[in-house]
């Protein structure tokens, strides 16, 4: 039987990759996006190449309205989720005092809000049927505080924390949560929120490396997986409980410096 995953930010980067990795493996897709072309095109090239169904839902998820929305629509069709991925998610480079503050609560809504809501609004027809798979993408940077990015940083952290605290809850059930933790990657959003400027970029991994490695975790029902890091950066990941905190916050910063 063929499995319907509901993935956000579908239309671009990692989410396309997702989106062409589930349909490549025979399942069909609600795909959710604030871009009604990108989408458009995505449900031409994967029905077309695959014979799936991709049904598109052109979204604001900065909308405190839009997971419900959406969930709505996906009942009222009468399409049941069996894969949720969260993948929808934007950050920002520069000094907290001084950067937008309609971005960063904007931020705040999509990284954390949305994926919360999400996941609240789908998990209880997951438990309820006692199957299903969600996938929450957050990133390695989850794991350090992150001057310059201070928001970003704190939201992903929350994605990992939340992520992981629902698979304690979750594992005497037939769902899976599992956390995709992505280092630097190569899609519009490094270009979109400066980070490609940034020392954190010099070897950015490629989306569909990511989402491979993400997608399969979620098949295997593993509590989080690290992906596109290159070996250098994971060794560092493993000294970084034994760092002093003031050491690693000036490293940090350095790392978020143009």
């Amino acid at each position: 039987m063929k499995k319907t995953a509901l993935i956000t930010g579908a239309a671009s980067g990692i989410g396309r990759e997702f989106s062409r990795i589930h349909a490549e493996r025979g399942g069909n897709i609600v795909a959710i996006d604030i871009n009604a072309e990108g989408l458009k095109n995505l449900k031409t090239e994967l029905e077309n190449e695959h014979g799936i169904e991709v049904y598109t839902i052109v979204k604001n998820l900065t909308q405190l309205s839009a997971p419900q929305e959406i969930h709505d629509e996906v009942i009222s069709h009468g399409v049941a989720i069996d894969y949720l991925i969260n993948n929808a998610g934007f950050g920002g480079v520069g000094a907290f005092h001084e950067r937008d503050w309609a971005k960063d609560q904007a931020m705040i809504q999509v990284n954390v809000l949305a994926l919360t809501s999400l996941t609240r609004q789908f998990l209880p027809d997951f438990v309820a049927r006692d199957s299903g798979k969600i996938l929450n993408v957050s990133s390695t940077v989850s794991l350090v505080p992150g001057p310059l990015q201070a928001v970003y940083f704190a939201t992903k952290a929350y994605v990992t924390s939340f992520s992981n605290a629902l698979s304690g809850e979750l594992s005497d059930t037939g769902v899976s949560m599992t956390a995709l933790l992505p280092g630097a990657t190569k899609t519009a959003f490094g270009d979109a929120s400066g980070m490609n400027k940034t020392p954190i970029y010099k070897r950015p991994a490629s989306a569909r490396e990511v989402a491979e490695e993400g997608y399969n975790a979620m098949l295997e029902g593993k509590i989080e997986v690290i992906a596109g890091l290159p070996w250098e950066q994971r060794m560092e990941l493993k000294f970084i409980p034994f760092m002093p905190k003031k050491a690693l916050i000036e490293r940090m910063k350095k790392q978020s410096t143009h």
